[in-house]
């Protein structure tokens, strides 16, 4: 059996840079929670997604989880949700007992329709509390018409920016342009920190507010005292030091996944019923996952399978929200287009350590498939 390929697995960096603040962290003893690494984590995480404040935690989930709390949303609130993503971008609004509306895709960014974001927007009005696009496999949601849709409403946005660190919008970094921006560092990730995510804000009071939370929220007090219910969501000293390191090399994994993209979609041009997650000239991804699309004879699962048998790995397309069984009765907005990109939708091995060799491997593995 050839060596497996995966489909996004973790990649240390060669120069050892997590090891030394590994190495740190054991030789001051700063191995629990907080620490200079957090410290340091933070600041440098802020400055490269180009927002003022941050707060290191132990998921993206925890993070989108912090921000509803930090704004307040609860019992009777809706918050619109994008339907094509994964389960951790909508359950936090469970967390917070409220309610979780579900807005479809547009075929131009597989993200959150702008369109179909107003028209929740004036069925529901005053009782939307926040909105929650997603930048899925690293694309970028189309954010002006969201943020404008949005601000006109005075609702804030929680981007969830967990597959899109390294992405840019317009030149802006992703997570950077709502109220709020969520990252995650788990192991599948573009880079990790084994598992972790970050709530970053331009808002210094609603971050502190989230760091509160995530440490039980403890009160001032010269002894424990608890006036509010919290949460044991901090990122531990040692993880944040693999995160630093690991973020000296976020440019380089970042252009590797671009290169992966690339050279599936050059080698496989012209397949006929075979196309790729779309590209826009105003969105630089980080191309987290190379995304197909199969609208011939063959078959997602099929593809899948004939991978798999190669010792491979490919997964399918996420699978929206409203036809999740946890979220049966939800309200949802669209045409079925999130449906559809599941429905024929396979994420290719984008592993970072993959070679050109590896790459063709897959390749020659789909051509003879389609």
């Amino acid at each position: 059996m050839t060596d497996r390929i995966w489909l996004s697995s973790p990649h240390m960096s060669d120069e050892g840079f997590e090891k030394h603040y590994i190495q740190e962290a054991f030789d001051t003893n700063w191995i629990a929670p907080l620490g200079a690494n957090v410290t340091a984590f933070e600041q440098e995480l802020a400055a490269r997604v180009e927002s003022k404040y941050a707060a290191a935690l132990v998921s993206g989930t925890a993070a989108i989880h912090l921000a509803l709390v930090a704004e307040g949303v609860g019992k009777g609130d809706i918050v619109l949700c994008q339907d094509l993503t994964f389960a951790a971008s909508a359950n936090p609004v469970i967390y917070v007992n409220a309610t979780p509306v579900f807005i479809d895709s547009d075929f131009k960014t597989w993200n959150m329709d702008p369109k179909l974001l107003e028209a929740a927007f004036q069925k529901y009005g005053d009782r939307v509390k926040a909105v929650i696009p997603v930048h899925l496999y690293g694309l970028a949601a189309d954010m002006d018409p969201i943020m404008e849709i949005c601000d006109h409403y005075g609702v804030p946005v929680i981007e969830d920016a967990a597959e899109s660190l390294g992405t840019t919008y317009k030149g802006r970094p992703t997570g950077s342009i709502g109220k709020y921006g969520v990252l995650s560092f788990n192991g599948n990730k573009i880079i990790t920190t084994s598992g972790g995510g970050m709530l970053v804000s331009n808002d210094g009071e609603k971050i502190e507010t989230a760091r509160f939370y995530s440490t039980q929220a403890r009160d001032k007090a010269p002894y424990y005292q608890h006036s509010k219910i919290g949460y044991n969501y901090r990122l531990s000293n040692i993880s944040a030091g693999i995160g630093r390191g690991q973020l000296k090399v976020l440019d380089q994994r970042v252009a590797k996944k671009r290169y992966i993209f690339d050279f599936y979609r050059r080698e496989l041009a012209g397949i006929n019923d075979l196309t790729f997650m779309p590209v826009n000239d105003w969105n630089l991804p980080n191309d987290w996952l190379s995304v197909i699309q199969l609208t011939g004879k063959t078959r997602p699962a099929q593809l899948i399978a004939a991978l798999e048998a190669e010792n491979i790995e490919s997964r399918r397309v996420w699978k929206p929200m409203h036809l999740q069984p946890v979220f049966a009765g939800c309200d949802y907005f669209g045409s079925g287009v999130g449906q559809q990109l599941f429905e024929n939708g396979v994420c290719l091995p984008s592993d970072t350590k993959m070679t050109d060799a590896d790459l063709e491997r897959v390749c020659s593995i789909i051509r003879h498939q389609c």
